[in-house]
């Protein structure tokens, strides 16, 4: 029987899956393209040059002719690059190099596909791990995970977290100005800590993270930064960092990532300075699964089904969160652990900037 022909099957809702899919693989594609031109420097060679044709790209940046010409290609056929028929030549526009071109933009996205990449990579070590309930510890992925996330995060937190999401907590940039005392747990590469102490030269600002090599990078990045006179990176965990009296804790992107959340939270609460505030930035996501359906909500729960989740469960696993947990499972961890206030500060599309006081 012609499964097109079937009772079962409606051709138009088949069309639009089949369609959906042929997107998908071809976005995979692309991303290949997108990281090739981003790391041979092509869409940088373009910015702000005016039309120029395939021989005169290549002669820029050093590469084969004839591999630069398809290459355009593609990125003409994904609208990531503009043609002009008439000369036979190639054009970034201003807005599509704030997205690949620019790495202090803030829609900067070109080195982020470092993390799909890692994805694929590590394939093997996600099917043993659905086959038999293991977990897969941060420092065991590909190399290219730890640049690909730290690129993902860092323009956006250079763009957002200094003017707008601390300004959204309670009376923390007065006691970031006059002098406070500040922890950044899971930090990774430091972009956020760094951020911070540029902008608040009387504050201490302490990193704390798990990942030996993300801590060696932080404290290059201090040290380029001119900050490392006020910054210091440790490997530690979250519910045993050192230090106490802390005015503002910060985690970053990182508690879903925690065997422990919980734990982590009650640590925070014996190390918080009265009247400290605890900022906790998440991806964003509503409460229920039927609310989560985007292409946010899709990247995120990609991510979290071979990253996250596979960390939390290597972690112990006491409370898998996922980096989709949503607000309510979040107040709910704080709530436990001791915290009386918890409020959403702002949000944003891609992450919840929440408060939490004792």
């Amino acid at each position: 029987m012609d499964y097109l022909t079937t009772n079962s099957v409606d051709p138009a809702k088949l069309d639009a899956i089949v369609s959906r899919a042929i997107g998908d693989l071809s976005a995979g594609y692309g991303g290949v393209m997108v990281s090739i031109g981003h790391r041979l420097g092509l869409y940088k060679a373009m910015a702000g040059a005016g039309p120029l044709n395939s021989r005169e790209l290549a002669a820029r940046t050093g590469c084969a002719e004839r591999y630069v010409r398809e290459w355009l290609n593609s990125q003409v056929a994904g609208g990531y690059i503009a043609y002009h028929a008439i000369s036979d030549s190639f054009e970034l526009t201003p807005e599509q190099a704030l997205v690949l071109a620019n790495d202090e933009s803030p829609v900067f996205i070109a080195g982020a596909w470092a993390v799909p990449a890692s994805m694929w990579a590590d394939e093997d070590k996600a099917l043993e791990a659905f086959r038999t309930g293991s977990g897969i510890p941060w420092g065991d992925h590909d190399g290219r995970l730890y640049c690909g996330v730290a690129s993902f995060y860092r323009n956006a937190y250079k763009a957002s977290l200094v003017p707008e999401w601390l300004p959204s907590l309670d009376g923390v940039i007065d006691k970031l100005k006059s002098g406070a005392l500040v922890a950044d747990i899971g930090c990774g590469y430091g972009h956020s800590t760094v951020l911070m102490a540029e902008a608040f030269p009387a504050s201490h600002f302490h990193g704390f993270d798990t990942h030996p090599e993300s801590v060696a990078e932080a404290r290059k990045i201090a040290l380029e930064a001119g900050v490392a006179d006020r910054v210091t990176f440790e490997k530690a965990r979250a519910e045993n960092y050192s230090g106490k009296g802390y005015d503002l804790i910060c985690f970053f992107d990182c508690l879903h990532d925690m065997g422990d959340p919980l734990a982590a939270a009650k640590h925070a609460a014996r190390t918080l300075a009265p009247g400290g505030t605890v900022m906790l930035v998440e991806p964003f996501a509503n409460d229920r699964v039927e609310d989560n359906i985007s292409p946010v909500a899709r990247l995120y729960y990609a991510a979290s089904t071979t990253i996250c989740c596979a960390h939390a469960i290597s972690d112990g696993g006491h409370i898998v969160l996922g980096a989709q947990a949503g607000e309510a499972r979040l107040r709910d961890v704080f709530y436990k652990a001791g915290f009386t206030h918890f409020r959403r500060a702002m949000a944003t599309p891609f992450n919840l900037i929440l408060e939490a006081r004792l």
